[in-house]
């Protein structure tokens, strides 16, 4: 539960009581309590004014299930930080040390100059944020001061073990990641962990060898701190210059200009060195423009009392052809292939952004997570179990195929066995001619959703943000509506104003 701490009445001198980050309230009101209650027992109200409530900002494009075109159109006419705001993955991840908000108001006030730190939004959200920022002159000028990121607890975690999670003939390659926390670190169920990644060395080799280079030093800085899937407008400009051949320099110069076809589809700074071969500089002198290497982001799916002193992921290794050659996910395949077990791995423990279980643990948890959606959950259950909550928890999983890529299905009969898991669905896509997803179940267990919410049950989803969290979005208002006579958006408008809608989607 929720508490304020130095409860009523107080000793004189001790300090006044404030409002924690977990009580819910909104950074206004808690400003606004907080303040309040400096002037109460300051014994002088006049001292320590109350800071006025102002009405929160309205941010109707902060949905990362919209597309970046529909976020744009939402928040035009409005300044020039909201419109940049709108450009992001509206994820508010942490992956580049802010949250949206942030991250667009220290853009446009200057005090970051980096377009690229936005992971989820790739390529998109940079040029966006590039066409937006060539328009500042016509705009609203920044706000001077700029929020901070979320909350982020640096650990050098030991790695354990990447255990594989689907069976033979899959068509996926699920890992259980482990890793080991140093004495102290501590994390909530919701929590997320990062991971500094290493990089391939052969890639990092490749590059260097494109450009005559082949320095030990320059091999290990690309592993461990430079971005190579994503050139930077920079280091591609300095391929532009030193392109020798007139027509790589002109298409060079047009994909600058945002023109997708005058380079290979999606391409890492291999695919460009490759495309065009004139351009050759310095090797120092390129590295030099490269973007860092920004962290990734992992729901964590270990229980703090379930699992003490680790912390774990559920991570599907990203593989894929692209351009003549295999292409591989940075963190996920040195996850899954490389790192080695009692390597030291630099990471961080980073609270959650209001994903968090109910305070009531007598309180219905509805949770829906396809795939790797399943990692919080897994947490929450775990720590459902341990604190011994009496409140009914529900799941909804789909994959592929029930014989290979039901992920955790032993634990889950246990949880359902104990009594944990009140209630499980599952949707296995190719196990049957016509394709079924969650979203499906829950239309089918329709009647028995609405009487959870009526009940008090909280929402939460995890998973794909473009496709899956706007399906089970759309299923739920079409639950609310067919059972419960009522307006669906509202009614999750509400439902997510009090909490109870919670949604960790990337």
């Amino acid at each position: 539960m929720n508490q304020i701490v130095h409860p009523l009445p107080q000793a004189a001198g001790a300090p006044p009581p404030f409002i924690p980050d977990n009580a819910p309230f909104t950074p206004v009101q808690r400003a606004w309590l907080n303040g309040f209650f400096a002037g109460l027992f300051s014994g002088d109200a006049a001292a320590s004014p109350v800071p006025a409530v102002e009405e929160e900002e309205d941010f109707p494009w902060h949905d990362p299930a919209m597309t970046l075109a529909e976020r744009q159109a939402l928040a035009e006419g409005r300044p020039l930080p909201r419109r940049m705001m709108a450009a992001m993955a509206q994820l508010d991840c942490g992956q580049c040390g802010f949250q949206c908000q942030s991250y667009a108001e220290a853009i446009a006030s200057g005090a970051e100059t980096a377009l690229t730190r936005c992971v989820p939004g790739g390529k998109e959200t940079a040029r966006a944020l590039k066409a937006l920022l060539a328009e500042a002159p016509k705009v609203a000028p920044a706000p001077k001061v700029v929020a901070t990121g979320p909350e982020r607890r640096s650990v050098a975690a030991r790695f354990v073990a990447a255990t594989p999670l689907n069976g033979t003939g899959s068509d996926k390659d699920v890992r259980h990641v482990v890793f080991a926390l140093p004495e102290g670190a501590t994390y909530e169920a919701g929590d997320s962990f990062g991971i500094m990644p290493r990089k391939c060395p052969d890639l990092a080799s490749a590059v260097l060898d494109r450009l005559g280079a082949g320095d030990a030093a320059l091999v290990e800085r690309i592993v461990t701190s430079l971005d190579i899937e994503r050139p930077s407008d920079a280091a591609v400009a300095l391929l532009r210059d030193a392109a020798t051949d007139p027509d790589e320099r002109a298409r060079l110069s047009a994909w600058l200009d945002g023109d997708e076809g005058a380079a290979p589809p999606g391409p890492d700074l291999l695919d460009l060195l490759d495309a065009f071969p004139s351009a050759r500089p310095e090797a120092a002198a390129l590295l030099d423009r490269l973007d860092p290497l920004q962290p990734r982001l992992y729901s964590i799916s270990s229980s703090p009392r379930a699992h003490r002193g680790e912390v774990h992921l559920t991570v599907a290794a990203v593989r894929w052809q692209s351009n003549g050659r295999q292409r591989k996910g940075v963190a996920s395949c040195f996850l899954a292939e490389r790192a080695q077990a009692g390597m030291t791995v630099d990471g961080f423990l980073q609270t959650a952004h209001g994903f968090r279980l109910p305070a009531d643990p007598a309180r219905g948890v509805i949770m829906i997570g396809p795939g790797t959606g399943i990692a919080p959950f897994r947490s929450f259950l775990h720590e459902r179990a341990a604190q011994g909550a009496g409140g009914p928890n529900w799941l909804f999983f789909g994959d592929q195929r029930a014989k290979t890529d039901f992920l955790y299905r032993d634990e889950l009969d246990d949880l359902a066995r104990s009594g944990t898991l009140t209630r499980l669905d599952t949707a296995f896509s190719r196990d049957q001619a016509e394709k079924i997803y969650v979203q499906h179940r829950m239309a089918a267990a329709g009647a028995d959703l609405w009487r959870w919410l009526e009940d008090g049950a909280h929402v939460y989803v995890c998973g794909d943000a473009r496709r899956m969290a706007r399906d089970v979005d759309q299923a739920l208002r079409d639950v609310i509506a067919a059972h419960g006579g009522q307006d669906g958006k509202a009614y999750l408008d509400r439902l997510t104003q009090a909490g109870r809608y919670q949604r960790d989607v990337y």
